[in-house]
C-alpha cells in the first residue's frame, strides 16, 4: 500500500533531519516544515504506517523491583486498534475530549494512540491532581470521557459532569473496565477524517504564576512540530530513549511519545517511588540506554552521586524543563566525557531552541533556534527585534510547532499573540553567533541598585558549592537598593543547615559574583514547586513581601551576621 502524499512529505522531512544530524547550520538553512494537506492523523498515517508488522521494541517499561515488560511496534498497533474499537463502542467519537490520567504504564500509550485514531482529543492529566483541580479540568476542558487507574477513581466522586468513566484495573461500581478492550476487534479503524487544523491535544499548563492555561494543539502542531524535538535530542532509528518526566505534562509527550516514535526509536521508562541516582544509573547501563533526557533537577542530583561507573551506552545527554547550570555541564563532561546539551520550549510549542548534536556548547547558553522555528528576541519597549529581550516566535514565518491558542481565554490569547509575535514570557540575550542565553521569566528578573539581576545567573554560581543541590533567588525589598538578592537553598545530602554552612555559601557567592549581584541573605528550605517540578519563585517573592515589615525571616542568615564578610 502506497503512502499518502501527507505521509510521504512527513517522512521526507523526518529523513532530511536524520541525515543532517550534526550539522545545525545546514539543517536550519535547508529544512522546511512538510506540507500536510487534506486528511492527516499521526497515529494512522505515520505510526501505523511503519509500525504494523514491525517486531522492533516500541516500549520498554522497567519497575523499581526489576520487573520488565517490552512491547513491539506491531503489538502497539494492534492493541491500540482494539482499544479504539472498544472506546468507539463506549461512545467516544471524533472531537470528544478524553481525560487520560494514567502513570507510566502500557495502557497510557495504547490509549493515546487509540484516542488519536478516533479523531478524539487527548487531555493528559497528572495522577497527582486532586478533586478540586479535576473539577476545573473537566469543566473548562469540556471532557466527555475519563480513563484513569481504579485507584484514582475515587477522586471523581465529587467531580460533577456527564462523562463516561473508564477504569484500568478493577473497575468500581459505575465505572467501565478498560480490560474489556482485550476482547474487542483489532481490525484497523481507518482514518477518522481529521485534517491539519483539527485539535488533538489539550494541555493545562503547570501554572507557576497563575491558574493553569488551557493550551490547544492540532493534528500537526505537536505530531509534526516535534520533528524539531527529534533533531534536538539527536534521536536515530533503533535508539533506546529514556526521558525522566511525569505523565500528564507536555515534556512527557515530547520525549516519551512523539519524538522517539517519529524517529522509530524505543521509548524506555523506569518507574520508581523515590529517586535513587545509583539505581537509575544501574538501569541506564544494564538496559543499553543510548539517549537520555532529564530535567536539571535530576542532573543536579546525579552529579552529587557516584558517576565513576561511566555512562554506559549513552550517546546523547540532554536537559530541559528549566535552565541548565554551567556547573552541571562541566561535571558531566569531566566525569563521563559527554557534552550535556540544553534545550528550550514550552507546553505551547515543541523544542524551539537547543544545543544540537555536534554543535559547540557554550556553558550557560541554551543554544540556537532549531530548524523551522522562527525565534526572535523582542525588545519589550520598542516591540522590535533586539539582541536582548523576550523570546518570541515570528507569527509571519509560519511557526507550525505553535499551539492554536489558549482555549476559552481570549484576553490571554490576544496578549500572547500581540504585535505579530507569540510571546513566551521568557527573557534572553543573543550573542554574535546566534547563541541564546536565558535570563529569566519576565516576572522573575528584578533590579538591585539599578542593576538588572537574573536569578538564573546567581543560582548557577550557588549550585557550584558542594552543599547546594538547588537554589532559588528572589528579591527582598530594601530601602537603599530597592531590592537585594536572597537565595533559598536546598542542601545536598550530608550537609547541615548550620551557621557554618551559611557562611561558606555566602563567602562562595561573594567570591564568584560581581558586587552588584552579591547574594546578601540565604535561607535553608524545601523549595516550593509546581506538580510538574518547576520552582514557584512567585511564592517565595510573596513570602518576602509579607516578611519585609518585620525585617525578614527569623531563620535566614544575612551577610551582616558575619563579621568575616564585612568590608
Amino acid at each position: 500500500m502506497s503512502e499518502s502524499p501527507a505521509t510521504a512529505a512527513y517522512r521526507a522531512a523526518r529523513d532530511q533531519l536524520l541525515a543532517l544530524r550534526g550539522d545545525h547550520a545546514k539543517a536550519v538553512a535547508e529544512f522546511r516544515w512538510p506540507t500536510v494537506d487534506g486528511p492527516f492523523n499521526w497515529a494512522v498515517d505515520w505510526f501505523d504506517a511503519y509500525a504494523r508488522g514491525n517486531d522492533g521494541t516500541a516500549l520498554h517499561i522497567v519497575e523499581e523491583d526489576g520487573r520488565s515488560a517490552r512491547y513491539g511496534f506491531d503489538t502497539m498497533v494492534r492493541r491500540s486498534d482494539q482499544v479504539a474499537a472498544w472506546l468507539r463502542a463506549q461512545g467516544v467519537g471524533k472531537g470528544d475530549r478524553v481525560v487520560l490520567m494514567l502513570g507510566n504504564q502500557v495502557e497510557l500509550w495504547e490509549a493515546m494512540l487509540a484516542v488519536m485514531k478516533l479523531g478524539a482529543v487527548i487531555m493528559p492529566t497528572t495522577t497527582a491532581l486532586g478533586p478540586a483541580d479535576l473539577v476545573d479540568r473537566i469543566h473548562r476542558g469540556g471532557a466527555r470521557h475519563v480513563i484513569v487507574n481504579a485507584a484514582d477513581a475515587g477522586k471523581f466522586a465529587t467531580v460533577p459532569g456527564d462523562y463516561t468513566r473508564i477504569a484500568v484495573g478493577e473497575a468500581p461500581e459505575g465505572w467501565r473496565a478498560y480490560a474489556e478492550s482485550h476482547q474487542a476487534d483489532d481490525a484497523p479503524p481507518g482514518s477518522p477524517g481529521t485534517v491539519a487544523t483539527d485539535p488533538v491535544l489539550l494541555y493545562f499548563t503547570s501554572g507557576t504564576t497563575s491558574r493553569p492555561k488551557l493550551v490547544e494543539h492540532t493534528q500537526v502542531s505537536y505530531p509534526v512540530g516535534h520533528l524539531s524535538t527529534m533533531f534536538w535530542l539527536g534521536l536515530q532509528p533503533g535508539d533506546v530513549h529514556l526521558n525522566i518526566s511525569s505523565p500528564g505534562w507536555a515534556k512527557h509527550a515530547w520525549s516519551c511519545f512523539f519524538a522517539p516514535w517519529i524517529a522509530e526509536a524505543t521509548v524506555y521508562l523506569y518507574n520508581y517511588t523515590r529517586f535513587d541516582p545509583a539505581a537509575l544509573l544501574g538501569r541506564i547501563r544494564a538496559d543499553g540506554i543510548t539517549t537520555f533526557c532529564a530535567p536539571p533537577t535530576v542532573w543536579r542530583m546525579l552529579i552529587k552521586a557516584d558517576l565513576s561507573g561511566g555512562p554506559g551506552s549513552i550517546r546523547e545527554a540532554v536537559a530541559a524543563g528549566e535552565p541548565l547550570n554551567p556547573e552541571v555541564i562541566e561535571q558531566v563532561r569531566a566525569r563521563w566525557g559527554l557534552t550535556l546539551r540544553d534545550g528550550y520550549g514550552q507546553t505551547e510549542t515543541t523544542a524551539a531552541v537547543g544545543n544540537t548534536p555536534g554543535s559547540v556548547v557554550k556553558p550557560g547558553s541554551m543554544g540556537r533556534p532549531l530548524p523551522g522555528v522562527p525565534v526572535v528576541l523582542v525588545d519589550p519597549v520598542s516591540g522590535q527585534p533586539a539582541d536582548e529581550g523576550e523570546i518570541c516566535l515570528d507569527l509571519g514565518a509560519r511557526p507550525l510547532n505553535l499551539m492554536t491558542g489558549y482555549q476559552g481565554d481570549p484576553e490571554r490569547d490576544a496578549e500572547a499573540m500581540a504585535g505579530g509575535y507569540y510571546h513566551t514570557g521568557d527573557v534572553a540575550s543573543r550573542d554574535a553567533e546566534g547563541y541564546i542565553t536565558y535570563i529569566g521569566r519576565t516576572d522573575d528578573v528584578f533590579k538591585a541598585s539599578d542593576y538588572k539581576i537574573s536569578p538564573f545567573e546567581l543560582e548557577s554560581v550557588l549550585i557550584e558549592h558542594p552543599a547546594v543541590t538547588e537554589a532559588a533567588v528572589v528579591p527582598v525589598p530594601d530601602p537603599v537598593r530597592a531590592a537585594i538578592p536572597k537565595a533559598y537553598i536546598a542542601l545536598a545530602p550530608g550537609h547541615e543547615p548550620s551557621r557554618e554552612t551559611a557562611l561558606s555559601i555566602l563567602r562562595h557567592a561573594r567570591e564568584n559574583l560581581a558586587p552588584y549581584q552579591r547574594v546578601r541573605r540565604i535561607e535553608f528550605a524545601e523549595l516550593p514547586k509546581t506538580i510538574s517540578g518547576k520552582i514557584r519563585r512567585v511564592e517565595l517573592r510573596q513570602r518576602e513581601e509579607q516578611l519585609a515589615p518585620s525585617g525578614g525571616s527569623p531563620t535566614e542568615y544575612g551577610d551582616t551576621d558575619f563579621p568575616e564578610l564585612r568590608g
